[in-house]
């Protein structure tokens, strides 16, 4: 194995990559394995949560890069470096391309604890690390939720071919966002969280106009406090002037301009909108090339009208509303307009149950579907499991069923559940979750469960179901076998 050649050890790397502390004993194989290993490594160091032994280490090695003339300057203003540092036989930081500065400025508070230097020294040893960064590397990814952004003016040459940024609403990105525009117009990728009602978005807006191939763009809400027009009509205005490239699109609120009109090419729609009236004026929107729409309380109205305009190139569809009786309108539209549809997430009313063995009747290549109960007994579940008896199409083999209501449980009909599962015999082994939000049960709903596990238990022996799984931590929406070890860091 030692004697592989440098492509065949980076196909493994790879296949390593997403297992924690997996890659560390290849670095000790030998010179090629060791030079293989730590491009990778060194890509984002931060990416698994580090302990302070960790981030010391990193520290260690940036400082390793400090000619004797900055040691000297450190020294003149009081801050006295005392370890050796010996340049590693590869320069690391070249392949650094992904920076969390929120675990930079950890990893500096660290240092400084352990060094007993003054806090107000802080601001020297930031610049340092940044100069050592503006020598040695070009970062593709930066991350900045809180940090210390405004004190890196000068320095800004390391992110000169930045691919992805995710910033919030504070003053000190602002600053930050206003240098990169500047320098640069080749990002790809925007997470923007708005925190309160903080206005401060003229730099990134700057910067979101001077992008020319911005393909994705995140709007994030983490305030509790529904936006003020004043807040978010310079954001949307800022996308529509680089609306022709841009392909996938989250905004966590109702626009107040015509933005969606403008996006010709989006291919990605997810759409938060609690609490928000009025939406008449996105009734005629038209989304062509629409593949992938996930929308969270918009009026089934406007989805149907939605879905209706995207010429049948839906493939995934995952929708949360609110019981709108609207006649089954919003299913009647998937599947008379969705024959490509492979996933499909929907919140289920009783009411709408003859709509929705249509759609499974219609969308022949479904392949992964998911329930969702927003409110009490919404769901009559055992009609349910005779519907999808009787009508499920044969590429359907993956089933989650959710709860969502807070403290409650889902109360699933074992009876008619066991009956769905005999009818599966020779087909293909399905994936099945059960999830509930309530986390605090009581003796009867723990009953309930262990019955639950026990009855997927036995079919699972039987070969009916390939796996089973009712606790929901770290599952996306259309994920039923966790290939991906999800990390803090992953974007």
């Amino acid at each position: 194995m030692s004697k592989l050649n440098k492509d065949v050890i980076l196909l493994i790397l790879k296949e390593l990559y997403d297992k924690n502390n997996t890659l560390y004993p290849c670095l000790l194989v030998n010179r090629t394995w060791y030079e293989t290993t730590v491009p990778i490594l060194w890509k984002n160091p931060f990416r698994f949560q580090l302990k302070d032994k960790a981030l010391n280490v990193i520290t260690n090695v940036i400082f390793s890069y400090l000619s004797e003339e900055s040691r000297d300057n450190l020294r003149n203003q009081g801050i006295e470096l005392t370890n050796t540092y010996q340049q590693p036989l590869l320069n690391y930081i070249s392949f650094w391309r992904y920076l969390n500065l929120d675990i930079l400025e950890r990893m500096i508070r660290t240092f400084l604890t352990d060094t007993n230097i003054i806090n107000p020294k802080i601001s020297i040893i930031r610049l340092v690390i940044m100069n050592v960064f503006n020598r040695n590397t070009k970062f593709y990814f930066l991350r900045d939720d809180f940090s210390f952004s405004s004190s890196f003016l000068g320095t800004e040459l390391c992110f000169s071919e930045l691919g992805c940024l995710h910033c919030t609403s504070t003053q000190d990105n602002s600053i930050l966002a206003e240098g990169l525009a500047i320098l640069n117009t080749s990002i790809k990728k925007l997470n923007f969280d708005i925190l309160y009602n903080n206005t401060h978005n003229f730099g990134i807006i700057k910067l979101i106009e001077g992008q020319k191939n911005l393909k994705e763009v995140k709007f994030n809400d983490r305030s509790p406090i529904i936006h003020k027009e004043l807040i978010v009509r310079p954001l949307e205005e800022a996308l529509i002037k680089c609306a022709d490239t841009i392909q996938y699109l989250r905004i966590d609120w109702k626009p107040v301009t015509k933005l969606f009109s403008y996006l010709v090419n989006l291919i990605s729609l997810e759409i938060h909108a609690f609490r928000h009236k009025n939406w008449n004026n996105l009734e005629k929107i038209s989304l062509p090339l629409l593949k992938y729409l996930k929308a969270h309380y918009v009026p089934s109205k406007i989805l149907a009208n939605l879905i209706e305009n995207t010429k049948g190139n839906l493939i995934e569809i995952s929708i949360i509303y609110d019981r709108s009786y609207d006649e089954g309108r919003l299913i009647h539209a998937i599947y008379q307009n969705c024959p490509n549809l492979n996933y499909l997430k929907l919140s289920l009313f009783s009411e709408n149950i003859s709509e929705f063995e249509n759609l499974l009747i219609n969308c022949r290549i479904l392949n992964g579907l998911v329930i969702i109960g927003t409110h009490e007994n919404q769901i009559n579940w055992k009609i349910l499991f005779e519907i999808l008896t009787r009508s499920t199409p044969i590429s359907l083999f993956k089933f989650k069923f959710i709860d969502s209501t807070i403290n409650s449980y889902l109360k699933i009909d074992l009876e008619s559940l066991s009956l769905f599962l005999d009818n599966w015999k020779d087909k293909r082994s399905m994936l099945l979750q059960f999830f509930s939000s309530g986390s605090m049960l009581n003796v009867e709903q723990k009953q309930h469960l262990l019955k639950l596990e026990d009855l997927l238990q036995k079919y699972k022996t039987k070969g009916v179901i390939k796996n089973y799984n009712t606790n929901n931590f770290g599952f996306e929406d259309f994920e039923w076998i966790q290939s991906k070890f999800y990390t803090l860091y992953d974007d």
